[in-house]
């Protein structure tokens, strides 16, 4: 039923999803009980997610984008993955959370519009 991008662009909406889990997840397991910030919020995850993020991205919103001719996947997927980067140079912090939270929204608008647009 899908091929290979679609595949993978199902693939970005649950890791934008998992992202997202992490994230609140995070935030309440150090405000609520003072839990696994040393984990949780570790820098090195956070620019790995982005890299696969901006991989994944470019691969499968930027082709289906090609593909079916339409900009707007590539414009929301581009500033999902600007949000992200930028809650990276943020710091942690609530500030940081919504930047993460809204850009990994407009990554996975961006997947499930590509799914639409060629399926």
């Amino acid at each position: 039923m899908f091929g290979l991008r679609g595949r993978l662009d199902r693939v970005g909406v649950v890791l934008s999803g998992l992202c997202m889990v992490h994230c609140l997840a995070g935030l309440f397991l150090i405000g609520a009980f003072g839990l696994g910030g040393s984990v949780l919020f570790d820098p090195a995850i956070h620019r790995f997610g982005l890299v696969i993020a901006f991989a994944l991205g470019v691969i499968t919103i930027g082709m289906n984008a090609v593909r079916h001719g339409h900009r707007l996947p590539l414009a929301l997927g581009g500033g999902g993955v600007l949000l992200m980067g930028s809650a990276i140079l943020a710091g942690h912090s609530a500030f940081e959370a919504a930047l993460t939270i809204g850009g990994v929204l407009l990554v996975a608008a961006a997947h499930m519009i590509n799914l639409r647009r060629t399926h």
